[in-house]
């Protein structure tokens, strides 16, 4: 049991990079390792998962100033501005796992229920980090996809669009393969007793909504920019036809002149 000597506990999850190194921190007995657990302090601790996302409990600012800063150094593809998800844990002997005003209510501060939380923010976390690239995506290949009823198509259109299609299949990778923001947590075959507190705080946060509605996007990013990408091919396709006629046509028309001239000759005229 954790912060026995208080009923309520900050907690705040970052979402650092790409990934990050837990191999140094299993030199040390962690408090668990699915997900990775330590202490950091006397009166706190983190929750790490190797896709890039830190939860801390119970740290004070110079605490969590101190830790981000020593931990730069395993975090690869670091993001300038992280994106952050704060709330209040709380103990509580009935409602746990309701969400309300910043505070979620569980039944103890024991370690499987604070990695539960855990599990739940950091999902919350990444898909806010990846609603915000979705929504960058759109406003990229909105203006290319509208430029398509003008008469001519932006000079470098089609690296636009292969860029947006791998943009999209690359967000879809990494919420499905390595987040897997839909999958329930391993730690739940072990602690079942938890498993209703888990699926309300998911609810609470509409992981599995926010799941279904990005993957929505993405998915029409991808065929929008597809569907794009094909009529500028057609229409170049069109292009390369007719500068085919009418290289034909010169080469008749070259092909008649001669003609002509030879006939004029032979006649004498």
């Amino acid at each position: 049991m954790l912060f026995t000597d208080i009923d309520a506990v900050e907690v705040r999850a970052y979402f650092l990079g790409q990934k990050v190194d837990l191999q140094p921190f299993t030199q040390t007995a962690p408090l668990a390792v699915d997900p990775l657990t330590i202490h950091s302090g006397d009166d706190n601790c983190v929750v790490l998962f190797d896709y890039g996302v830190a939860v801390l409990f119970g740290f004070s600012g110079i605490e969590e100033a101190k830790f981000l800063n020593d931990i730069q150094g395993l975090i690869v593809s670091p993001f300038d501005k992280p994106e952050t998800e704060d709330v209040l844990i709380r103990q509580a002997p009935v409602n746990e796992g309701k969400v309300e005003g910043g505070v979620i209510l569980v039944p103890q501060f024991d370690v499987p229920v604070l990695q539960l939380v855990a599990h739940v923010l950091a999902k919350s976390v990444v898909l806010d980090q990846y609603e915000a690239e979705t929504a960058q995506v759109f406003d990229l290949i909105e203006p290319f996809a509208a430029s398509l009823q003008q008469p001519k198509s932006p000079r470098h259109g089609a690296k636009i669009l292969l860029n947006q299609i791998g943009n999209s299949l690359l967000i879809h990778h990494k919420i499905v393969g390595r987040v897997e923001i839909v999958d329930k947590p391993e730690l739940l075959w072990e602690y079942p007793e938890l498993d209703r507190f888990y699926a309300r705080v998911e609810d609470e946060y509409e992981i599995r909504e926010r799941h279904s509605s990005l993957d929505r996007k993405l998915d029409l990013v991808s065929r929008t920019a597809e569907t794009a990408l094909d009529i500028q091919q057609q229409n170049t396709g069109l292009r390369l036809e007719w500068y085919v006629v009418i290289l034909i046509v010169i080469e008749v028309l070259l092909s008649v002149y001669e003609l002509i001239m030879m006939n004029k000759s032979l006649t004498g005229g």
